[in-house]
């Protein structure tokens, strides 16, 4: 797996900030954090692709360090998994 999961993160981080900070471990594929789809406010994750899955891991390291005063989280990302329709009555 070549993707990271990055929680926990400042509501102020956005796609260049995280690309500076990862991208000393490795050439990245594409930066995405999520952010709510009605106020376009950061939801306080991404998720991080690199080309290589040695640059993923080594980026590992970053998990707890301060950023913007907060722990983030760096995981591999899981697989997304299927969700269920919803009901619309």
């Amino acid at each position: 797996m070549k993707k990271l999961y990055v929680g926990n993160l400042p509501y102020s981080a956005d796609d260049a900030s995280l690309e500076e900070l990862f991208s000393q471990f490795g050439a990245i594929t594409s930066v995405k954090v999520i952010q709510d789809r009605e106020t376009g406010r950061s939801k306080g994750f991404a998720f991080v692709e690199f080309d290589e899955k040695d640059a993923a891991e080594a980026a590992l390291k970053l998990d707890g360090q301060d950023n913007g005063g907060r722990p983030m989280k760096v995981s591999m990302a899981k697989p997304q998994e299927k969700r269920q329709p919803r009901n619309h009555y």
